[in-house]
């Protein structure tokens, strides 16, 4: 069963009263499904070689219908097997009886190579029922859980009296909590033929299980119908094809633009059958109306194509050209300022009771935020002149051969973000600037902030008519969704929480992801410390914006500080400024009336709170933060300077400090004018990361076609003697270009 399914259905409040029948309008009632049809199609329940269950996944599905059934919902199970089941145990008998009638026939053991005979259908079902029915018995009980199984064929359905027998047992053993194992009698079933009456959707016929489980979802007024198969979903043409595109939203009309592959890999189903039985569905509102509905947006891979071809658009304009458009943003910020400002009105008023004090923080806009963000703009529009195309490496390989390696955008760049639509400029004109192509995922709270932000974006795009390379996704699409359009994306960057960018993480399988997952940022405050100093950088670091990654979560104290004059300020300090204090373990054995102890010492506050423990010295507060830090930005303050240069140089953390607070973690600080994020990574960019990090290179190799590769070891010893680099690094020289 796919995750988000059990994910999406198991979070709600038990026991679950909801009536069956009544239709959903969003994906996230599912929550509220009480009776639940469950189809595993052939090629989802059955090995590669087609003899034989794939038990491992069987087991997976049972346990996890076996958890919802005894959460309160009442579950059916429509599944195929039998066939392969069967099949698996008659070539054993098969097998087992030629080798003895060999045996027996030539009186030797030399037994010649044996062949299986083509097996029939029916009667491969017929000597697998029994068995597939064991092992769900057999699954099942490991969770207290019965079952009962019942057979059917289409003329069950075709009888009035037949029908009513059969949703009578099934509603009587739902009545008991035991879960049905409804299947197809494939034993007796004739092969299936094309139905005319699937040219409608009124009415449809059971030649396979999809079409039992559609109708058998309705005849029992079923709250969901969950259709497993063994690919992601509907494609416009088959799968295995090149340029397959999966489709997240299936529109009327659509089907005549959807090529189908053959019947299922070891069923009589198949991808068709799964379209037909949704309009089937849909005809006897089971499914809402809304679900499937006229096309008015494009959709996600829509956008990210869009995007795409935007911004190989976008990289192709001069340097000049991107720059102005950026500076046209941030003229726009400042000229749409009351109109920016009203529509984050509407999402805070809408926010308020729901979202916490930080985010509130997050979510809001303000004239002087407005006038920041142009001013970080106008100072990326000047930084992007010489970005996209610049040489880093050019090399004569050998007699009018010439290499070069130049600065290229990443490609096709997806932002996700929580309550932080000022992130929407700031990372579009980093987009704008390296030439990449661009889709922003925004949190809902933030809802109207974003549509207007990303409007200005376009407009700004469109005075060199490059309006699509910025997109903003707005339909229903989850994160999961978005992460697996791999062929698609080139670099995911969340910018969130840390629930957030875990979440990620895991689901951007084929992917890159660029970002941190916690800033748990440290200041250790040494025995050499001056008082002003450790008071100034200890506030600024908690007490700026304590929301901000970048903020101090811990703070380490010299254990010969404690009961000084400094601590005492520093306690101080601290409660004027109402931070609240968790004690570390060594901290609240020192103190007879201690804070609270702390649950964590791996804690993202992101409010007015702390974490306070003591150190032996500069040696273990480093061990301490290689232990229970995130590698985000820590700070020493000490006016020491070999404890610092240790300090400095022993830590691994993406940003190191000394004398200066941990708010200085941040792209506009470290002058990229603004940044996509901050990256713990250890490869690629790391620290915040501004308009560099967006770029990689490629290389260009200039020829006259006469020249040829030589890989023997002569002509290799011959290169190594031609090979004389012209220019090694180039960032300190930018008066080369790539066209220069």
């Amino acid at each position: 069963m796919h995750p988000r399914f059990t994910r999406a259905v198991s979070q709600a409040k038990f026991p679950v009263t909801r009536s069956p029948g009544k239709s959903f309008a969003h994906r996230s009632e599912l929550r509220h499904a009480k009776r639940i049809v469950v189809k595993l199609g052939s090629a989802v329940v059955t090995r590669g070689d087609e003899c034989g269950l794939a038990l491992g996944r069987l087991a997976s599905i049972v346990e996890q219908v076996a958890m919802l059934q005894n959460q309160g919902r009442e579950m059916l199970i429509v599944t195929s097997g039998a066939v392969a089941f069967g099949k698996q145990r008659l070539r054993h008998e098969i097998l087992l009886s030629q080798s003895v009638r060999q045996a027996l026939h030539s009186g030797q053991n030399q037994l010649k190579e044996m062949s299986v005979p083509v097996l029939e259908a029916r009667a491969c079902a017929a000597a697998g029922q029994s068995g597939l029915m064991a092992l769900y018995e057999a699954m099942f009980t490991q969770y207290s859980t019965c079952t009962a199984q019942i057979l059917v064929t289409n003329l069950d359905f075709h009888d009035e009296q037949k029908r009513r027998n059969l949703s009578s047992t099934l509603l009587e053993l739902l009545r008991m909590n035991i879960v049905p194992i409804i299947n197809t009698n494939d034993a007796v079933v004739p092969p299936p033929v094309p139905n005319s009456d699937l040219q409608g959707v009124n009415v449809i016929s059971i030649k396979d299980n999809d079409s039992l489980a559609a109708r058998l979802a309705v005849e029992m007024k079923a709250d969901l119908l969950i259709a497993l198969s063994d690919v992601q979903g509907l494609y416009d043409s088959p799968p295995g094809t090149d340029d397959a595109k999966l489709i997240d939203i299936f529109y009327p009309g659509d089907q005549q633009s959807i090529t189908f592959g053959s019947k299922s890999r070891v069923g009589i189903g198949g991808m068709e059958a799964k379209v037909s039985l949704t309009w089937y569905l849909v005809a006897k509102h089971l499914i809402t109306g809304t679900v499937l509905s006229k096309k008015c947006r494009p959709t996600v891979e829509q956008q990210a194509e869009m995007a795409r071809q935007g911004g190989r658009t976008l990289a192709s304009l001069l340097p000049e050209q991107r720059a102005e458009i950026i500076c046209h943003l941030a003229d726009l910020l400042t000229e749409k300022k009351d109109d920016i400002l009203a529509a984050n009105k509407k999402d805070m008023d809408l926010a308020e009771r729901r979202l916490s004090q930080p985010l509130l923080k997050r979510l809001s806009l303000s004239s002087a935020k407005l006038n920041s963000l142009a001013i970080g703009l106008r100072q990326i529009s000047s930084s992007s002149r010489d970005s996209v195309g610049r040489v880093l490496r050019r090399t004569r390989v050998a007699n009018n051969l010439e290499l070069e390696q130049i600065t290229v955008p990443i490609g096709v760049l997806l932002v996700i973000f929580e309550s932080r639509p000022d992130c929407l400029p700031q990372v579009s004109a980093l987009a704008i600037a390296s030439g990449n192509a661009l889709l922003l995922k925004g949190g809902k709270e933030a809802a109207n902030t974003n549509h207007i932000l990303h409007q200005l974006t376009q407009e700004a795009l469109s005075i060199h008519g490059v309006r699509d390379a910025v997109q903003l996704v707005s339909t229903r699409e989850e994160v999961e969704d978005l992460c697996r359009l791999d062929k698609m994306i080139d670099l995911i960057i969340p910018r969130g929480s840390s629930q957030l960018v875990r979440d990620i993480q895991r689901a951007a399988k084929g992917i890159p992801v660029l970002g941190h997952s916690e800033g748990i940022c440290h200041v250790y405050i040494d025995v050499d410390a001056s008082i002003d100093k450790a008071i100034n950088i200890i506030r600024d670091s908690k007490c700026d914006y304590p929301a901000a990654c970048n903020a101090m979560e811990t703070l380490l104290v010299h254990r010969d500080l404690l009961r000084t004059p400094l601590f005492d300020q520093i306690i101080d300090m601290l409660r004027v400024e109402k931070v609240k204090i968790h004690a570390g373990p060594k901290f609240a054995s020192y103190l007879t009336f201690s804070p609270s102890e702390v649950k964590s010492l791996r804690t993202e506050y992101g409010d007015l709170e702390c974490c306070m423990e003591v150190v032996d010295g500069m040696q273990e507060a480093v061990d301490h933060i290689h232990k229970y830090g995130s590698a985000h930005t820590d700070v020493i303050v000490t006016e020491n300077e070999e404890t610092a240069e240790q300090f400095l140089q022993q830590l691994d953390s993406a940003c190191v400090f000394w004398n200066a607070s941990s708010r200085f973690s941040d792209g506009y600080r470290f002058g990229l004018g603004a940044e996509v994020g901050i990256s713990t990574a250890r490869i690629h960019a790391r620290g915040p990361v501004g308009l560099e990090g967006l770029l990689t290179t490629k290389w260009v190799l200039r020829g006259d076609g006469q020249t040829v590769a030589d890989f023997s070891e002569q002509g290799s010893m011959k290169y190594l003697h031609e090979n004389i680099p012209i220019a090694q690094k180039l960032f300190s020289s930018p008066s080369y270009s790539a066209s220069s």
